[in-house]
């Protein structure tokens, strides 16, 4: 079983004014320090159990390529200590190993045996290897004529023709098309259910929270959240976009001048609904703010439960406090574990493509309309508005994310968490066309 435990972890770089000082230290090398230290990681702890999931978040120049590498031995730490037991698969950079004048085969025995393989195990695995990656006959051409996602599929099905204790996955994945990621994913969670170490380094916070249980942040080089991979990755979408503070008020009541608070209310009242959810996350460039939402199911206003199936309006209410000649509002339902389940915007949902274009000190309100195909349970809702061209740039303005909590109820339930309503027919005699 492998396991990772890292302590103090920290990698510093020397950094010179000029050549020349670089040079003098070299000659003169008990002469006085002619350089600095560039510390792109310090004091990083924790430890990974094994067959535990998790995630590495952080922005660019967080310091997660560089703990990688420490991982895995290709770079030496400044300070600390780093300890792996057991067999290490690791995918740190595109290509990684692959010398692009040999053609893939030759690739596959180098890496291969970079990674402990004997030479008759990997001629062993070969066909495996070349099933998995689906290049056909560019196995036998050169990598310098292969794509990104060529090499990338060649590499994922090297690191992985053997099951490792470790697997430790970069961003190399995401160079891939839709339809290998979900192979490669499938693959990876097959490894977890036999017992494998995951360590997958990402800036998709969706796969985080749907392949790993726990995620560690990472800024400015250090250890500054570690946590479940849902609020790992809710912070992580505060640090890039920036959070905002909720202010508070007393619970909602409900009372006869509701709907007309509503609709002509200025104020944010978003917090005072029933269904709120207090620990939702909030951000946004700011020019526009959300300030309440209605939600109507089967015409009952902000049920408890709602029984699925049922007709749903989701209703919410924005201020502008800046032109903006195309705003784009939209809605996004998610699992409690922070699997998006289905998100839409206006540009989308509208069979016109309507443009909405607004002025400063006007209040607009919102409606998405839905049938909630849901299985029983417990569901996330998030609003956003956004500005800019809805086929190539939007720009968030005030996102609110998981701010109110759905229950969905349903009598007789299916596998699953959406409900796709296929039919079922008993053929009883053979048909002429099954299409008929």
């Amino acid at each position: 079983m492998g396991t990772i435990s890292v302590s103090h972890l920290g990698k510093a770089y020397k950094q010179y004014k000029s050549r020349r000082a670089r040079l003098a230290e070299w000659l003169l090398p008990f002469y006085p320090k002619r350089h600095t230290l560039k510390w792109v990681l310090q004091d990083i702890s924790f430890t990974v159990n094994p067959g535990e999931a998790v995630g590495i978040m952080g922005i660019n120049g967080a310091g997660k390529s560089t703990l990688l590498k420490m991982l895995t031995g290709t770079t030496r730490p400044t300070t600390g200590t780093v300890h792996l037991t057991g067999r290490v698969a690791a995918m740190l950079e595109l290509g990684m190993g692959f010398h692009p004048d040999f053609t893939g085969k030759q690739n596959v025995l180098m890496a291969g045996q970079l990674l402990g393989n004997s030479t008759e195990e990997i001629q062993r695995l070969l066909p495996e290897i070349e099933a998995f990656a689906e290049i056909g006959e560019y196995i036998d051409q050169p990598v310098r004529v292969y794509s990104s996602g060529m090499q990338v599929r060649l590499a994922f099905a090297v690191a992985t023709a053997i099951r490792p204790d470790i697997l430790i996955v970069d961003e190399a994945l995401s160079v891939g098309d839709a339809y290998f990621q979900a192979k490669c994913f499938q693959r990876i969670n097959e490894f977890k259910e036999r017992g494998t170490t995951l360590l997958l380094v990402t800036h998709s916070t969706a796969d985080v929270v749907k392949h790993c249980s726990r995620a560690i942040f990472l800024k400015n080089g250090q250890v500054v959240m570690d946590g479940s991979s849902r609020a790992v990755s809710n912070r992580y979408m505060d640090e890039l976009f920036g959070k905002r503070k909720n202010t508070h008020a007393e619970p909602y009541v409900a009372n006869d001048k509701e709907e007309q608070q509503f609709f002509q209310g200025a104020i944010d009242e978003f917090h005072t609904r029933p269904g709120y959810h207090p620990k939702e996350h909030r951000w946004g460039h700011g020019g526009a703010v959300i300030l309440d939402y209605l939600l109507i199911a089967d015409g009952e206003k902000y049920p408890t439960r709602i029984e699925a199936n049922a007709n749903t309006d989701l209703i919410f209410k924005v201020r502008f406090d800046t032109d903006f000649e195309s705003v784009v509002p939209g809605f996004l339902i998610k699992t409690l574990e922070g699997i998006f389940l289905y998100g839409t915007n206006s540009f989308v949902s509208s069979h016109g493509r309507e443009i909405i274009s607004v002025r400063a000190g006007e209040t607009k309100l919102f409606k998405f309309s839905l049938p909630l195909t849901l299985n029983e349970g417990h569901y996330l809702v998030s609003f956003g508005i956004s500005s800019g061209d809805p086929l190539s740039n939007l720009v968030p303005l005030d996102r609110r994310y998981d701010s109110v909590l759905l229950h969905v109820g349903r009598t007789l339930q299916f596998w699953g968490i959406v409900d796709l309503e296929a039919s079922f027919q008993k053929l009883d005699t053979p048909q002429k066309s099954i299409t008929a």
